[in-house]
């Protein structure tokens, strides 16, 4: 599903991940210039003691909570409290984050790095990628039930929430929210899988009990959005756009409930549907 189109452009003094540009265009028949707010997407490098591991494409905002959301759903670490600092540093090539990683940590990134680079060559490097991207999933816990109406409320109140997507246009989100369907927590990125990094770091950060709720995201539900999700314990994901087969099969691997096509009061149910109450709560006899 392409992104929804911003709204028109309205006085704006700054806007915290997005610059201002002049643009000429023509609307409705009509000749314009203006000035026009455009996303920012810069390549920002992590780096674990001192050793340089990925390089992503992202909104340069809240880069700690992307850090710890990506050291943890990446299995690069296996707590918060292994992660001792990260220290931002930009430069006219980008920006990185200097992350302090505890030592046991490190170790297992380095035999990661080994195990691949041993492989190079050997005919054997295919599984050994496949062993590292179908990664074992914790088992997740029940959760609380959920209504229709609690995600119909959550994907409303996440499209207005979008401070960024509204002035550029440019942006996707991810928003935990409660059982009731309030948004609590919210991140947003020019890519899907950075805005659900952050939201997970600021999560475990914050110590969020993650099985109170649900994960509500702007984008299809892909394999690694689902692995992410489940890896943090969240029991629903919902997605306003489509699932793929390789996200339904981890979901329900995962044990997690896997929503797609969650808009107004529509969605699919793609697997674990006993989470989730599907009649119309204002008319209990209507299920759709």
């Amino acid at each position: 599903m392409p992104l929804r189109a911003k709204r028109p452009a309205v006085a704006v003094e700054a806007c915290q991940g997005a610059r201002s540009l002049p643009v000429r265009g023509v609307r409705a028949g009509l000749s314009f210039e203006q000035q026009d707010w455009v996303a920012e997407e810069v390549p920002v490098a992590l780096e674990f003691n001192g050793v340089s591991h990925a390089v992503m494409l992202a909104t340069p905002l809240d880069l700690e909570d992307f850090a710890l959301g990506f050291s943890l759903t990446e299995g690069l670490l296996q707590g918060a409290e292994q992660l001792y600092s990260v220290e931002i540093e930009a430069s006219e090539l980008g920006i990185t984050l200097h992350c302090e990683i505890a030592s046991e940590a490190f170790a297992r990134l380095k035999e990661r790095r080994r195990s691949m680079a041993g492989r190079t060559g050997c005919g054997l490097c295919g599984t050994e990628s496949l062993a590292q991207v179908a990664r074992e999933l914790p088992p997740l816990q029940a959760g609380h039930p959920l209504s229709r109406g609690a995600i119909a409320r959550a994907m409303a109140q996440l499209n207005e929430q979008q401070a960024l997507q509204q002035v550029t246009g440019a942006v996707h989100a991810a928003a935990w929210c409660t059982t009731r369907g309030e948004v609590q927590w919210l991140r947003e990125d020019v890519g899907r899988h950075n805005a659900l990094d952050k939201l997970i770091g600021a999560l475990v950060r914050d110590r969020v009990d993650v099985r109170q709720g649900f994960i509500a995201i702007t984008s299809r539900a892909s394999f690694e959005m689902v692995q992410k999700a489940a890896f943090a314990g969240v029991p629903l994901l919902a997605a306003v756009s489509a699932p793929t087969s390789f996200a339904v099969a981890t979901a329900e691997l995962a044990g997690m409930t896997l929503v797609g096509f969650a808009r107004e009061q529509d969605l699919v149910v793609y697997c674990h549907v006993e989470r989730l109450a599907l009649q119309d709560e204002q008319n209990p006899s209507h299920a759709n």
